[in-house]
């Protein structure tokens, strides 16, 4: 995995984040009656909630170090499972830590930004539209309905990050138990419930997540994070946050 990722900053890539001043544009748009599904929004307060963002991505990263299961993985499968479990587990973070957020018109593009471009835009590096937004705040607003205790976090977070095996783990027979351990939990934690409705809004939560780790990784990433992080590779970020302390 180690090739995906360059050498480190002296001073680590987290560090220069958290010590670095968001510049991002503050433009105040007005407001349409008309529902624009597709345009591109950013944050309100990017301030305020890019900084709040990096604190539960941080705790996210910390949550999987603290497991057992996760540190006894190799390293290589450790990092395979942070890049393809990382967002679910940052959006239930974010419902967890009460963080929220409103967004409003993202800033047109300038003429000559986009002579020097050549009208070219990465579709990886698009903002996000507020349909995106939209998804994401209605499963926020579902997990808050729950009232969820820090057990139940915890349960379901460790349900998502041992959920069926993404491409390249080496440690498949381990994550197999792993898997069935986990849940196992996450039932006993459903059965919990005395109210079936309960455990339909359980799995339909599960449902929402599985479908966001899918879609919502450019929105996330672009959302909370390229305000203030720029085109910093991302991959690399969340690697130092691995390996940081191990030997």
């Amino acid at each position: 995995m180690q090739q995906y990722f360059s050498n480190q900053h002296p001073h680590g890539i987290l560090f220069s984040i958290l010590n670095h001043k968001c510049d991002f544009v503050h433009v105040s748009y007005p407001k349409t009656h008309s529902c624009h599904c597709k345009r591109l929004v950013c944050l309100r307060n990017p301030e305020i909630t890019c900084r709040a963002a990096f604190g539960v991505l941080i705790k996210t990263i910390n949550f999987m170090k603290s497991l057992p299961s996760f540190q006894n993985l190799l390293l290589s499968d450790r990092l395979i499972l942070v890049q393809n479990r990382w967002v679910p587990l940052f959006i239930l973070g974010l419902a967890q830590e009460q963080v929220n957020f409103e967004v409003w018109d993202f800033p047109a593009a300038s003429i000559l930004r986009n002579i020097l471009m050549n009208g070219q835009q990465n579709s990886d590096n698009c903002p996000p539209t507020l349909a995106e937004v939209h998804k994401l705040k209605t499963f926020l607003h579902k997990v808050w309905s729950l009232d969820l205790s820090l057990k139940e976090y915890s349960f379901l977070k460790s349900a998502i990050l041992f959920s069926q095996d993404p491409p390249g783990l080496r440690s498949s027979a381990v994550m197999a138990g792993l898997q069935q351990e986990a849940q196992r939990a996450l039932q006993m934690l459903i059965l919990s419930h005395p109210h079936p409705r309960d455990h339909c809004t359980f799995m339909d939560m599960l449902f929402m997540a599985s479908a966001l780790q899918m879609e919502a990784q450019s929105l996330v990433t672009e959302l909370f994070f390229r305000p203030i992080a720029g085109q910093m590779d991302f991959h690399e970020l969340l690697y130092e946050m691995i390996v940081k302390y191990e030997s």
